[in-house]
């Protein structure tokens, strides 16, 4: 089963709540690295711990959720072999997991529904990446991280 690190900061914890009942309901083993109130806390600090979970092996892909999503994929993508990809609808989590091989989902709580968010994030998890021609391009990814491999 796939093992999902979760993470939001204090705009996203409305959202992440539903979406870890989601995955629960779903049968997916998860982890939340936070936040846990609506406190204010720095989105930085969150993504850099998915992205370091995600990153070590340990969970196979990880959901981080903010006002705009943007800050989580941006801080998330500094995380070396993580790529985080910000997914506003269905579609573009299919092509992020298909072409990308993304490993972290990024999602966004302005302007969005529970429903949307959580047909991204169903769409994300179920969906594998394809390989093939796109294998060399995110091995290209790779190799701008200094990874060869």
């Amino acid at each position: 089963m796939t093992r999902i690190a979760i993470g939001c900061d204090h705009r996203g914890l409305a959202l992440k709540k539903p979406t870890m009942s989601f995955l629960q309901n779903a049968g997916y083993t998860y982890q939340d690295f936070g936040c846990y109130s609506t406190d204010p806390v720095d989105y930085p600090d969150i993504a850099q711990r998915v992205g370091e979970a995600v990153a070590s092996g340990d969970f196979d892909q990880g959901i981080l959720i903010c006002d705009t999503g943007i800050g989580m994929s941006i801080a998330a993508n500094k995380v070396k072999s993580i790529r985080a990809a910000l997914c506003c609808n269905s579609f573009s989590a299919q092509r992020a997991r298909q072409h990308n091989d993304a490993n972290i989902l990024c999602l966004r709580t302005e302007d969005i529904d529970t429903e949307s968010a959580l047909e991204i994030v169903k769409t994300f998890l179920a969906t594998d990446f394809e390989g093939g021609r796109h294998m060399r391009r995110v091995n290209k990814i790779r190799a701008l991280e200094g990874d060869s491999s």
